[in-house]
């Protein structure tokens, strides 16, 4: 069945990881699909895997003028959009030189962590809404486990995907309360293997180790994979998700049922 048959759907972050995951399983599903990055290399690679369906655009999701542009292309292409997805993220650790505890967080890596993660969803959300009027439409925001709990080593982090999490509540009772059909979820994702986690993980005998000891904490006993969060999103993608705004869904093994309080 082709659950997002005729739909338009953007997805931010898209060259890889969970992004990458969303947009091919969107294209499986009948949507036509704009994938955005700023690895323009493997997001153009990444739309040859995903099909004759699939499209991609440069999106750096901080930069306002860029949202205009991208959502003006959907419009006069396509004639709105259906779907949005703010996938677009960053820890931090690599592209900020920290340290990112509370103590002695630096604050221009703060404020990059946050341009990307929340900044970027406000946005997305913004140029969403205006495409999606009198269509309607779905924006799903991917937060994060850590937008639910502290993470003393990822203050940022956790702060900003705290702030995605609350937005889309904002979002969803912005569009209800005006009956634009359009509906605001935010998926929370946790330790999901991605090269977010190359970083922390290693390589060889140690990353396989640091997965081993990550999955002790996990109650279902095993790290999720990209494709577990793309179906959550398909989810509410789909108008099966029409009487859904507002909501967070974890994906996470059942993390947050317990008392584990790793990164994800």
């Amino acid at each position: 069945m082709q659950r997002l048959e005729g739909k338009i759907a953007l997805i931010t972050g898209a060259a890889r990881g969970i992004g990458a995951a969303i947009a091919k399983t969107f294209c499986q599903n009948g949507a036509t699909v704009i994938l955005t990055d700023i690895l323009d290399v493997e997001g153009e690679k990444q739309r040859l895997v995903c099909g004759p369906t699939a499209a991609y655009q440069h999106l750096d999701v901080r930069l306002e003028d860029d949202w205009k542009r991208v959502t003006s292309a959907v419009v006069a292409e396509h004639g709105g959009l259906d779907i949005l997805v703010n996938n677009a993220g960053i820890t931090g650790y690599v592209e900020s030189s920290g340290p990112h505890d509370p103590e002695n967080l630096d604050m221009a890596s703060w404020q990059a962590v946050h341009d990307v993660n929340l900044t970027g969803v406000a946005l997305g959300c913004k140029y969403a809404i205006k495409a999606m009027k009198g269509r309607g439409g779905s924006i799903v925001n991917i937060s994060s486990r850590s937008g639910m709990v502290g993470i003393p080593g990822a203050a940022a982090y956790a702060s900003s995907k705290a702030a995605v999490r609350n937005h889309t509540k904002s979002v969803a009772l912005h569009c209800a309360e005006r009956s634009m059909g359009i509906r605001c979820n935010s998926l929370h994702p946790a330790a999901i293997l991605t090269p977010m986690w190359d970083p922390m993980l290693g390589e060889g005998e140690a990353r396989k180790q640091a997965i081993a000891t990550i999955e002790k904490d996990i109650p279902l006993g095993y790290i999720g994979a990209p494709e577990d969060v793309a179906f959550a999103a398909l989810y509410l993608a789909s108008d099966e998700a029409r009487y859904i705004t507002g909501v967070e869904l974890n994906v996470d093994g059942g993390i947050l049922a317990g008392s584990a309080a790793r990164p994800d």
